[in-house]
């Protein structure tokens, strides 16, 4: 399968692999690459010695091409920066933040950008700073999303009729039809979070896996606005997040309540009521823990058959 994405990365499949919190470390990146997608190693839940550590073991488990997700928000973007630089990854992507802050450095030294986006206002602006591709991340995903509510399947043709650079459709992508259906849309390829999470290699705590197996459509919801939209499972937590909106609570009350370290907590420590469970839509689509390998081979295997049909109607 030979498109944009394929080519801009290197790699036999246009599928990347979220670079998730707390769940995307080295052994995920690996896999995915191994695989024939493109593994991300999720740099904002590590300290600068702790990604370099995920970066050289990543190195040394494949030779296909893994790239980095950093959200510019992290308070030692300076030190992750210059560590990806050191350590020769040559594909980044960047997120929750201006994209020309960091564009130029990075493609001065030879390394691919990508910019997650959550419409097509902020589309364009990463085109215009340099980037080589977006990532369009509709309302159904997982984890931190954009305040726009934009679906996927809206977002891509939207930013699709505006850009000139390869697009990539996130958000309520987990099977071979919906990434299909994405790419009939527009997208050039797909990032897929939520289905790797529910994955051996990923480093989700064994509770959070089975809680994703377990959930069903309606047990997600955005919340947390006014701090950070985000999409967590219906446990505790999120109903005592419910529970203080009754109240009318101030932006302090909010963050009083979040704390610190919650969604460390729910995903990485496994407290299934105290901590953040953060999954998309498509969580309810998936039925089962598997490894990477067999994921993505399903995926593919489900894309040509349709495809196929398709075709041959």
């Amino acid at each position: 399968m030979i498109n944009k994405i394929t080519t801009l990365f290197n790699i036999k499949y246009p599928i990347v692999q979220g670079g998730m919190i707390w769940v995307s470390g080295w052994k995920l990146a690996s896999a995915v690459s191994n695989a024939g997608g493109l593994g991300l190693i999720g740099a904002g839940s590590m300290y600068p010695d702790v990604l370099r550590k995920h970066i050289i073991k990543c190195k040394k488990a494949t030779s296909k091409p893994f790239g980095i997700n950093v959200p510019m928000l992290y308070p030692d973007i300076e030190k992750i920066m210059d560590i990806i630089v050191e350590e020769g990854v040559k594909i980044v992507f960047t997120s929750a933040g201006n994209p020309k802050t960091w564009t130029s450095f990075l493609k001065e030294k030879g390394i691919k950008v990508v910019h997650v986006v959550s419409s097509v206002k902020f589309a364009l602006k990463a085109e215009a700073a340099g980037v080589d591709a977006v990532v369009c991340e509709g309302f159904e995903a997982g984890g931190h999303n954009g305040r726009e509510e934009t679906t996927t399947f809206t977002l891509i043709p939207m930013v699709k009729e505006q850009v000139k650079i390869p697009v990539i459709a996130a958000g309520g992508i987990g099977t071979g039809r919906g990434m299909l259906a994405a790419m009939v849309l527009g997208a050039d390829g797909v990032q897929i979070g939520s289905r790797f999470v529910a994955t051996v290699e990923s480093s989700a705590h064994i509770n959070f896996k089975n809680t994703i197996v377990a959930v069903k459509d309606g047990d997600t919801q955005l919340t947390l606005k006014e701090l950070a939209p985000v999409r967590l499972v219906k446990n505790k937590f999120y109903n005592d997040v419910q529970e203080l909106y009754k109240q009318n609570p101030t932006k302090e009350n909010l963050i009083e309540l979040l704390g610190r370290a919650r969604s460390k907590k729910g995903m990485f420590e496994g407290d299934l009521d105290e901590g953040e469970l953060e999954i998309g839509q498509i969580a309810g689509l998936i039925h089962e823990i598997k490894p990477v390998k067999d994921v993505l081979r399903e995926i593919i295997d489900e894309f040509n058959a349709i495809k196929s049909l398709e075709i041959n109607a």
